[in-house]
């Protein structure tokens, strides 16, 4: 997540620096850093912003799950931990889903796949 990406993100919430450094568990001056690009923005971080942006009020209840946007065959769903979990408006944000045929390693690998998919990218 670059600095426009997340200031975008924090406007979108309808934040001031203060309220999102309160709603992230970080100092003002670090979200300030982020927006500067002073700082990257930890993953951690980064996955918080994603996921507050898809919980707003109103969002979820139009999305698809994951499987049915992909089109999952069963054997594959049995495999995947967004599946198991009942987590498939939300699997961008759990690691180990079976995306693109495989499991990727971590977090950056991930939101690459995920960023162009329309489950992401559908309240982006």
């Amino acid at each position: 997540m670059d600095k426009k990406e997340f200031s975008h993100f924090r406007k979108k919430l309808n934040k001031t620096q203060k309220q999102m450094a309160q709603l992230l568990g970080t100092s003002i001056k670090a979200v300030h850093s982020y927006e500067q690009g002073w700082r990257s923005v930890p993953v951690h971080v980064e996955r918080q912003m994603f996921f507050l942006v898809s919980n707003m009020r109103g969002t979820t209840k139009t999305r698809k799950p994951c499987w049915t946007i992909m089109k999952c065959p069963p054997e594959k769903k049995k495999q995947c931990p967004a599946w198991e979990f009942q987590s498939g408006k939300l699997c961008w944000f759990i690691n180990g889903t079976i995306c693109d045929g495989i499991a990727h390693k971590n977090w950056k690998e991930k939101m690459k796949i995920c960023r162009s998919c329309e489950v992401l990218t559908s309240f982006l």
